[in-house]
This record gives C-alpha cells, structure tokens and sequence, in this order.
C-alpha cells in the first residue's frame, strides 16, 4: 500500500533564487509580482538572510526586460513612420514608466549633492532633499538627451538589441561596486542591503556578458568595457567625494553605463555602416 503525505507536512520552500530573483524585480520596476506562478507569495514573509544583497545578481536580466520593453516602443513607433528621436524619447520614456524613474532620481540627486555640497555631509544632506536644483535638472537633460540622441542613429533592430543589452550591461557592474566600496552613510537603502558576496558579483556580470553576446554578437566585448568604465568612473567619483556608495550613486551609475553602451554601440555602427557603402 503506497503511504499516503502527511496533509500536516509543510511545503518545501521554495529555491532561494526565485526570491533574490522577485526581489530585484521588485526592487528595480514597478511591475506586481504574478498572482500564480513560482514569484508568486515569495516576498509575503521575511527575506532569506542576505537577500537584498543576492538579488543583485538578477539586476541585469530584470534590466534587459526593461530595455527590451522600450526596444518594442521603439519598434511601434517606427512601424508609425516617426522621426527616429521622437520613437527614441518615447521608448526612454516607456522604460522610466516601468522604473519610477528610479535611476534618473539617482542621478538627480547625485549632481546636486556633489555639486553644491561644499563636505561629505552636506553633499549627502543635499542627496536625501527631495528637491531638485539646477544641476539636477541638467543631468537629467544631459542623461536622457544623450541616450535619446545615440539610439535615434541606429535602426531599428540594432535599437532594439542595443536598449536590450544596455539594460543588463548598465546593471552588471553595481553588484562590483556595492562589494568594493563601503556605504557612505550607516543609515539608508545602500547600507541595508549589504554587501554582495563574490559569487553574487560574478552571476551579475556573468548574466551582464551573456544577454550582450546574444544581442549584439562580436559587439558585445566592447559595450561590456564601456559599462564597466562609466562605473568604475562614478566609483572613484563617489569615493573622492563622499567616500563611498549610497542607493543615489547606483542610480547614477546606471545611468552613466547605459548612456556609455548606446554611445559606443551607435558610434561603431554608424562607422560599420559607413564602411560597407564606402
């Protein structure tokens, strides 16, 4: 006779990935976990020790979704016969919806604090005000014009290929940058999170490296070394003017990364394309 389960038995919880996964789905989009399915109830009771820090590992693939949902909008509005610029504003636009904004707040407040804070702490008491200045507001001009400019000069698959593989590429190296810089306040959302453990570093960049492959081919070497660059740039940024790394310079780092990918990824199409017709 087969032995029946103990109805009493409880469930065998689920694989820790799928949390640290739902975790930074959660963390970086305003998209509601599934109500069925393997995300679904994983973030109702307490996180997995060290959690927070583990889901930075799965920041890249949540950051090639994103991208690849501004990639569909730039497709629909070249399919609508709009000038390329317009089609690129409203796919930034499309992938803001889905973050919050919570990049392009990063950066605002990281322009602002390290460009009118005279200290380490006022520069971070600028960071926490919930005002924008005009340094703000510049970075964010600069930030979306730049990105909106370097994907307009790119068709349409290369577009979207390129926003795909700058989501995860621009996310790949924060894992790096939370292990090798200390927090910069004892408080606050960086600080909380922890530091990731080397393995959760290499998933990153191992996932960061893979999504690129697979999107833009022999391109991918170079878009991975434009990321990592414009990271360790506001790395040592952030260490020579507050010491170290809040929830505010991972925004800026983002975006940095990403506007560093579409530039080089437009640059050297552009040149292939020039090439082939000469």
């Amino acid at each position: 006779m087969p032995i029946m389960p103990d109805a009493t038995t409880a469930p065998s919880p689920p694989p820790r990935w799928t949390q640290d996964a739902a975790l930074a789905l959660v963390f970086l989009t305003r998209l509601p976990l599934p109500p069925i399915g393997p995300l679904n109830g994983l973030l109702n009771g307490p996180l997995a020790d060290g959690a927070s820090a583990r889901a930075m590992g799965w920041f890249p693939p949540v950051g090639a979704l994103i991208g690849l949902a501004g990639g569909a909008v730039y497709a629909a509005a070249a399919a609508l016969h709009l000038p390329p610029l317009a089609g690129a504003l409203l796919a930034l636009m499309a992938t803001v919806r889905l973050t919050g904004g919570l990049h392009e707040d990063g950066a605002a407040d990281v322009a602002d604090g390290f460009g009118g804070g005279r200290d380490p702490a006022r520069k971070l008491e600028i960071m926490r005000d919930s005002r924008v200045g005009s340094y703000g507001v510049l970075a964010l001009v600069f930030s979306v014009g730049i990105r909106a400019a370097a994907l307009a000069a790119l068709p349409v698959p290369a577009a979207v290929a390129a926003l795909a593989a700058a989501g995860a590429l621009s996310r790949c190296g924060l894992a790096a940058m939370a292990r090798v810089l200390p927090a910069a306040r004892r408080d606050g959302l960086a600080a909380a999170q922890g530091r990731p453990a080397m393995a959760t570093v290499l998933l990153a960049l191992l996932f960061g490296v893979a999504i690129a492959a697979v999107a833009l081919g022999g391109l991918a070497l170079a878009a991975l070394a434009a990321s990592l660059l414009a990271v360790a740039a506001v790395a040592a940024l952030a260490r020579r003017q507050i010491g170290g790394h809040t929830g505010d310079v991972f925004g800026a780092a983002q975006q940095a990364a990403e506007a560093a990918v579409l530039l080089t990824l437009s640059a050297l199409i552009g040149a292939a394309a020039i090439g082939a017709a000469a």
